[in-house]
């Protein structure tokens, strides 16, 4: 990489980097891909272990084509050394430099290339244990979502686990969590998870979905501008059909039974207010509960950086620039919207970074196909993001003793107690008088079910680092070597 040449960090390797990466190194900028898996795709384009030597990978996936296009031009671009891929390198911190040149004393050699304006701070390895600091002339964010997991009693029994997580075992370890299973929650990640147990031999003794299909019929104008989603989503369906899967919409997991470990859940109907139809519990026996409720943005880096936060999700304008200069955002950490929609927000994120970094003004004409599809994905996603929110009287349904964070083994009557008793009134003071959400996940696990269960308002965290960091990277961090200096991985 020469003196000149321009450095983009992108962090993460999802659809939505991956993209970037490809527009801006493709156009003369050198990329480092900071990524904390070991290998590149993100969730979506998650791919076997090597160890294992899968025979038919594609069987697990779809849009396995789009897939092979981007893995052969990232292999071309890793083997010109356009762009640098850096796995197992979990970022927690973006730090931003003044925009100022490197002291130029007398006394000091100049430098022949011009600081960094910012580092990204990572952690190394699976102990997450080695600081790593990489440098960079501006930030493509590309973090991704994470799931939105909802409390009910007996939630933490082993064999219960998210949706999200029973998919990356099959397509990761290609291993499955059990023999017997039922996919529950609401979303549309909810038919690929089902049909792919169904597939690799378990028996799916039921997909339970809380959606009402009127939902569909209300917004089946706006859905069907994305007819291809549509027949996406009727292929799934059919599938379940063809593998005899019992399907119940309108449903609800009620609770989960067994002793060491899940023996079967309960579900019921709910009503069109969402709560549970007495007299329409049914119990099925099962050793394996997927359950899930939609996804939420990983917004921590950003939030660090000062970049504004509408809602749960990170502001970007039309080039997909944040309101912070010299940082763009992505993919699902600017709204949940599925794998062509990253792509399509990730190459417009690159081209424009490209243009800003060599000081020109973008030409939008060159992205407009990429503009059009994001226009009418991100219209589509707002419809049935409407369609599949979990039901609004949940939180009901949680019982006193069901514990909701678990690092912390707060339990909902605890959190109950912060807000009715002690005069809580937003989540920062339950957090400080219960202590939920101060464990290993810092809250990402069971702050938008302590937000359900209190009534508060759920925002943005506004977490300084984006995941827990040793108390010795922290005390040396302040002692490295300017940035520009530091060598990238």
């Amino acid at each position: 990489m020469s003196a000149e040449q321009p450095h983009l960090a992108v962090i993460g390797a999802g659809p939505a980097g991956l993209a970037a990466a490809l527009a801006a190194a493709g156009r003369g900028v050198h990329v480092t891909l900071v990524d904390s898996a070991d290998a590149v795709g993100g969730q979506f384009y998650r791919q076997p272990t090597a160890a294992l030597r899968a025979r038919r990978p594609k069987a697990l996936h779809h849009q396995w084509r789009t897939w092979r296009r981007i893995g052969e031009a990232l292999d071309r671009h890793l083997a010109a050394g356009h762009i640098t891929h850096l796995p197992e390198h979990h970022a927690w911190c973006v730090e931003k430099h003044p925009d100022r040149r490197r002291d130029q004393r007398p006394d000091r050699q100049p430098n022949p290339q011009p600081p960094r304006r910012f580092t990204v701070h990572a952690l190394l390895g699976p102990e997450q244990e080695t600081p790593v600091a990489v440098p960079a002339d501006a930030v493509l964010l590309a973090t991704g979502g994470y799931e939105n997991v909802l409390p009910f009693p007996g939630w933490t029994l082993p064999g219960v686990v998210t949706a999200g997580g029973a998919q990356a075992m099959l397509k990761g370890a290609l291993v499955v969590p059990g023999r017997a299973a039922v996919v529950a929650g609401t979303g549309p990640l909810l038919l690929p998870v089902a049909t792919g147990l169904a597939a690799a031999g378990v028996s799916v003794a039921a997909l339970v979905e809380s959606a009402d299909p009127k939902a569909f019929v209300r917004r089946a104008g706006r859905l069907a501008r994305r007819p291809d989603k549509l027949v996406e989503g009727a292929g799934f369906a059919a599938e379940l059909l063809r593998r005899r899967v019992r399907t119940l919409v309108r449903h609800t997991v009620v609770e989960a039974h067994g002793v060491d470990r899940l023996e079967a859940v309960t579900v019921a109907a709910i009503d069109a207010q969402g709560r549970v139809r007495p007299g329409t519990e049914r119990r099925i026996p099962c050793d394996t509960l997927a359950v899930g409720h939609g996804m939420l943005p990983h917004t921590d880096l950003a939030e660090s950086l000062g970049c504004r936060i509408d809602g749960v999700h990170v502001y970007v304008d039309d080039e997909q620039r944040t309101d912070v200069p010299g940082v763009w955002a992505a993919g699902e950490t600017t709204g949940i919207g599925g794998a062509a929609l990253s792509l399509a927000e990730g190459h417009i994120a690159g081209r424009s970074a490209t243009a800003r970094l060599r000081g020109r003004e973008p030409d939008s004409h060159a992205w407009a196909a990429a503009a059009k599809s994001r226009g009418a994905l991100r219209e589509f996603f707002a419809a049935l993001s409407a369609v599949y929110a979990p039901p609004a009287h949940w939180a009901e349904r949680v019982t006193d003793d069901t514990v909701v964070c678990r690092c912390e083994e707060v339990t909902a009557g605890s959190v109950r107690e912060a807000v009715g008793e002690l005069g809580a009134g937003d989540l920062r003071t339950v957090k400080l008088l219960t202590r939920a959400g101060m464990g290993w996940c810092q809250g990402r696990m069971c702050g938008a079910a302590v937000a359900g269960i209190t009534g508060c308002r759920e925002g943005a965290a506004r977490r300084l680092l984006a995941r827990p960091v040793p108390l010795g990277v922290l005390a040396r961090a302040g002692d490295a070597e300017d940035p520009e200096d530091t060598p990238a991985g």
